[in-house]
């Protein structure tokens, strides 16, 4: 029996509309995707770096220059370039920092390896050298840092500013990261000689107005709501607070129904039935001691002013996240519905407080109890300031968390890429066969971070890394690129400082993106679903 290949028959294995690419093509297809990306973001990094601008489907401008929101405003379709935004979502959501300089340095490790592609070196080698040579960089970046002081605020201070420098809100980042330290050894709790940190018990809200300056760091919980009724007390000094995530109002059907009376008289027995409900649930509110109520859902307007008359000052539909914070802060106890709330499970507040923001009404938690929590409420002139405030103030919260949690810092400015690069052409000279010329690349591609901080801050990029690699060849290994004389100088002197977590987290997750990258060979899309043609319309119709 002649196979279908001899007899001519073509064997389907896939989807009619389905495409493949295979070998060098497959790997171009995906290669040029991600230099593409990464070309794009190098141009912000640094502190001299540019900023974006984004416009959306529907018109909403996004301005900043951080890699992780670049990446996702970018709504990126294709599979490879995927990866990398999958990537720096991961790393911004673990570390917090270092996403533009993960995207430069897995675009240039992918360049890097489309050299030795060229010239003929396998994937294999170079995938297996890639992880050498990422071992002996972390190697490079361990020896050369420098323990610290968990609690040390200048160098908190040191790394937060390093953070926030090339952002939009750059100016203003010594108040912002001043605000970023005390916030973060607030909630900081530390264990068995180390330090935990839950950068969720960190509430940041906006308020476009005003300025940076006028930004708050308020020592509890702020809510951007307002107490429900005006007869109401308005601050209230050690009180006991209940946390209801049920509504205080008579819950209405799932369907429509009417109800008719044919005597009036049940019309007045019905409304009272509901009134005696609803202070039912007022009074054993009040029969509890509580004299502050946050409900997640609605308070009913008599329910309103039942609480009033008893002086108890009442929050409606807040969040499910600020009800978790106040539930932590209080150390009180949400209760599902009013007939199981009980004295054991209120919480406590030292001021509960009602005050005005930028013109409107937020009520304010404060000495609480657990007070590993915290609110800072960013001001700016507008939406876009107190956007991108925020994301200067995620990073800076982040990199205080990664030097508590792991108190070791190095010279920024590129200086560990360029002193790792010197010990990975050092040990090159030690590795037989071809795997020497993938510790050379990926010494090269670790250059890029140096040689993209000297290209945004107007240096002669070939004299600048010349120079780098001078000053590190003669073990001036903090020397880095400074992008405020536009030379090579002492980084770790002039308090320019990275945590090692980024770092080390930066390098280990390019090389993982870049080895995923270059392993494919075979690239098969599914053709996307098209939609049902419409029937022809009947005739006569």
């Amino acid at each position: 029996m002649a196979s279908p290949k001899a007899a001519g028959i073509p064997v389907l294995i896939l989807k009619e509309g389905t495409s493949r690419r295979r070998g060098a093509d497959a790997q171009s297809y995906n290669f040029q995707a991600v230099i593409v990306v990464t070309e794009s973001l190098k141009s912000s990094l640094g502190p001299m770096g540019s900023d974006k601008m984004l416009v959306d489907g529907f018109g909403d401008v996004a301005i900043t220059s951080d890699g992780a929101t670049i990446l996702e405003e970018m709504e990126i379709e294709h599979p490879a370039a995927k990866l990398l935004t999958e990537a720096s979502k991961a790393q911004d959501k673990e570390i917090g920092d270092g996403t533009t300089s993960l995207a430069v340095l897995t675009g240039s490790l992918i360049k890097e390896a489309m050299k030795l592609l060229d010239d003929g070196i396998h994937p294999t080698i170079i995938t297996e050298g890639y992880k050498a040579a990422c071992d002996q960089a972390l190697k490079a970046f361990e020896e050369m840092a420098i323990e610290v002081k968990p609690t040390n605020r200048k160098i908190l201070a040191q790394v937060a500013e390093a953070a926030m420098s090339g952002s939009l809100v750059s100016e203003g980042r010594k108040k912002l990261s001043d605000m970023a330290i005390k916030a973060v050894l607030k909630i900081a709790n530390k264990r068995d000689g180390s330090y935990e940190v839950d950068l969720d018990n960190i509430k940041i809200e906006k308020k476009p107005g005003e300025s940076l300056d006028d930004t708050l760091l308020v020592d509890g919980i702020a809510l951007d709501k307002e107490v429900v009724h005006p007869a109401m007390p308005k601050r209230i000094e050690n009180c006991s607070v209940a946390l209801l995530s049920c509504s205080l109002e008579i819950e209405k059907t799932e369907i429509d129904e009417k109800l008719s009376f044919e005597d009036p008289s049940l019309v007045k027995q019905f409304l009272a039935a509901e009134e005696d409900l609803v202070k039912n649930m007022v009074e054993k509110v009040a029969s509890t001691g509580a004299k502050a109520v946050f409900c997640q859902k609605g308070i009913d307007d008599l329910a309103q002013y039942y609480l009033a008359k008893k002086g108890i000052m009442a929050v409606r539909r807040v969040k499910k996240s600020d009800m978790e914070k106040l539930e932590m802060a209080t150390n009180g106890k949400i209760v599902n519905t009013i007939d199981e709330l009980t004295k054991k499970d209120l919480g406590k507040a030292g001021l509960i407080e009602e005050r005005k923001v930028g013109g409107e009404k937020w009520v304010f938690v404060e000495k609480v109890p657990m007070s590993r929590t915290a609110t800072i409420i960013i001001r700016g002139g507008s939406q876009r300031v107190v956007d991108e405030a925020e994301r200067a103030m995620k990073d800076a919260t982040s990199v205080i968390r990664n030097v508590l949690v792991k108190p070791a810092v190095l010279p920024g400015g590129g200086a560990p890429e360029a002193e790792a690069a010197k010990k990975l052409r050092i040990e090159a000279d030690k590795v037989k066969g071809r795997t020497q010329l993938v510790y050379y690349a990926f010494a090269s591609a670790l250059e890029s971070i140096p040689l993209a901080l000297a290209e945004n801050a107007g240096m002669d990029v070939t004299t600048a890394i010349a120079d780098l690699r001078a000053a590190h060849n003669k073990g001036m290994k903090n020397y880095g690129i400074d992008a405020d004389k536009m030379a090579v100088s002492d980084c770790l002197k002039k308090g320019v400082l990275d945590p090692l977590a980024v770092k080390r987290s930066v390098v280990s997750t390019a090389t993982e993106v870049a080895n995923s990258i270059l392993r494919i060979d075979d690239v098969i899309a599914a053709s996307k679903m098209k939609e049902p043609k419409s029937p022809p319309p009947t005739e006569g119709y």
